[in-house]
């Protein structure tokens, strides 16, 4: 019975914490190895597999790098308006200076379910680029 009431507490706590991540919309950094889906952002690692569809055919850079110090592209798995704004999130990826392809997810379709936040975004951040 404890067990169980155990269990139960966790589950309820866990809840709770989803529920204030979804209303103040935390962010988690993460090394995806698997399948990309909406959700889970960061550093997305081929390993041996092929490179995934992309946003853009070109790696894009928010800084400049120095001439001598040339880098490597990384595949980042980022909400769309984080490409969109791309200079305004990208020390949140720790990637400024580095060449970045955006992994392509759902999230970039049109239609997307989850839609209606992104048009928020927009407007709460006055959508400069547009």
């Amino acid at each position: 019975m404890r067990a169980i009431r155990s269990i139960l507490l966790a589950a309820v706590a866990c809840a709770g914490l989803l529920a204030q991540a979804q209303a103040q919309e935390v962010r988690v950094g993460a090394t995806i190895t698997g399948e990309v889906v909406p959700g889970v952002y960061g550093q997305v690692m081929l390993g041996n597999r092929p490179p995934p569809p992309v946003v853009y055919g070109q790696p894009v850079i928010a800084e400049p790098a120095a001439a001598a110090q040339q880098l490597e592209p990384i595949y980042l798995h980022v909400p769309p308006e984080h490409a969109h704004h791309w200079r305004e999130h990208c020390r949140e990826y720790g990637a400024c200076n580095r060449p970045v392809y955006f992994v392509r997810s759902a999230e970039y379709e049109p239609g997307y379910r989850a839609h209606e936040r992104h048009e928020q975004h927009d407007a709460d951040h006055g959508d400069r680029d547009r």
